[in-house]
């Protein structure tokens, strides 16, 4: 079975996407949104495809749409759907590897009893954390840690996101005893090419394979 790679996050609106994007790039692999919860801008899945330069049959698409702009269980509520988290196990499509990108944090929920966490549980599939740079990152990402560790989830790492914080990704790698990736700066502007250059330069491609 093909490499299968969880990129999630610490919180919402760290570019976690936009990091999947170029993660998905680099690895020539296919990107999957099990859930997409918000259709009225463009979906993530049609960002990573726009971003990563994906062809059609490299973006898997997701098992569940909703309307709503919100955590996945409420957006499911109020659209009055059922989310059924045994059906987000990952496609085997073959011997292309399948970033995979998770909603907001790591505890978001998708039913009034599962969060994503027990979903990557059952997946056991190798995690990367995304960690903004900011003030507030060394408890979020920590705490991050501690809840992925408790389930015996492999992590490939942290990448950082954001302006350069030494101290900070420095402190979050030596508590949490995690690999640091990389850190993807805020990219003006952002495109395809400067995404692809910015990965080039800062993450290495070995760091994310098994």
């Amino acid at each position: 079975m093909a490499q299968r790679i969880v990129v999630t996050g610490t919180d919402t609106g760290i570019g976690k996407t936009v990091f999947a994007a170029g993660l998905t790039a680099l690895l020539g692999a296919r990107y999957w949104k099990p859930v997409q919860a918000g259709l009225a801008e463009a979906t993530d899945s049609r960002r990573v495809q726009q971003l990563a330069g994906l062809a059609d049959d490299r973006v898997i698409p997701e098992r569940y749409r909703l309307a709503t702009p919100a955590s996945p269980h409420l957006a499911a509520r109020l659209d009055g759907i059922s989310i059924d988290p045994l059906r987000l196990d990952p496609p085997d499509l073959g011997d292309v590897p399948i970033v995979i990108e998770g909603a907001g944090g790591v505890m978001v929920p998708l039913d009034d009893d599962t969060l994503y966490l027990d979903v990557f549980a059952r997946w056991q599939c190798p995690v990367v954390l995304c960690a903004r740079t900011s003030l507030g990152t060394i408890n979020h990402s920590l705490l991050s840690l501690a809840a992925l560790r408790s389930r015996g989830i492999d992590m490939l790492g942290v990448a950082f996101i954001g302006d350069a914080n030494p101290h900070g990704e420095a402190t979050i790698c030596r508590l949490g005893a995690v690999k640091r990736l990389g850190r993807l700066p805020w990219l003006a502007p952002l495109t395809g090419s400067s995404l692809q250059r910015a990965f080039r330069d800062e993450f290495r491609r070995m760091d994310f394979e098994r």
